[in-house]
């Protein structure tokens, strides 16, 4: 095992087939120690431990509903008295994953979904990422690495619609323009944009569904949440220090610039 140096945290992590428990399982094969967070406390603290027993890396799980500011305020102070205590290193990585999909034509939303959906997915990036930001500033590092989509680059599909892809666009400006803010500050700021990945986000599917997706996509096939874990922990290393306001697209070519 590396020896653990800093601290990275994801949200949206405690799913058994979700993006956020790959790339917590990812840091932690990289030698972070990890925190999960997720709506379910009791989850995150399970994926934690059993994530922090298989790399040999410290590890906290709490519960944090992303979209409210006091909730957030509870997860950084639990955080923050286990780093306090030396039972974590410093925070040097948060990857803003937790997010809901839309998957409901426009003129069929109401203005409570929308209102959902952009809570979580944009907002809860703004409180989670304010939270944390202070300790990275002071400590001189940090990788903050926001979860985006293709949908936001090329509007919504079958499982995302305009909620979703509006909500995931105003994570990439978000990105940008932080990004810009905190060029001075030892602090990147990245996004990623996966396309189609083996994810809950399309139990329900059709097999009709799944073979367009594939049909559309130049390799033939989604991604694995293991690759788009590994671009998300890349932007979080030392060798992406230059790499800040960028946003990484993985998506088998099905959406080329």
């Amino acid at each position: 095992m590396m020896s653990t140096l800093r601290t990275a945290i994801v949200t949206g992590a405690a799913s058994e087939t979700g993006l956020g428990r790959a790339t917590a399982a990812r840091y932690a094969e990289d030698g972070w120690a990890i925190v999960v967070l997720d709506l379910d406390g009791e989850a995150s603290a399970k994926v934690a431990a059993e994530i922090g027993n298989a790399y040999d890396v410290p590890a906290f799980g709490t519960s944090v509903d992303v979209a409210d500011e006091s909730s957030v305020a509870r997860a950084h102070d639990a955080i923050a008295a286990e780093v306090a205590s030396g039972a974590l290193p410093a925070v040097g990585a948060l990857a803003n994953i937790a997010g809901i999909t839309s998957p409901v034509p426009f003129l069929e939303t109401t203005l409570d979904l929308w209102n959902k959906v952009m809570a979580v997915n944009a907002t809860g990036t703004y409180l989670v990422t304010k939270a944390f930001l202070p300790e990275m500033i002071e400590n001189g590092w940090g990788r903050i690495v926001n979860m985006s989509s293709v949908s936001a680059e090329r509007g919504g599909g079958v499982f995302g619609k305009v909620p979703y892809s509006s909500a995931k666009a105003a994570v990439l400006g978000f990105t940008k323009s932080l990004a810009r803010e905190l060029g001075d500050c030892g602090v990147t700021v990245n996004a990623v944009a996966p396309g189609a990945a083996d994810t809950a986000i399309r139990v329900g599917s059709t097999s009709e569904q799944e073979a367009a997706i594939a049909a559309s996509i130049p390799l033939g096939r989604v991604a694995t949440t293991r690759e788009v874990a590994s671009v998300i922990t890349f932007l979080s290393s030392e060798d992406a220090a230059y790499l800040t306001g960028t946003t990484i697209d993985i998506n088998g070519g099905s959406h080329m610039h």
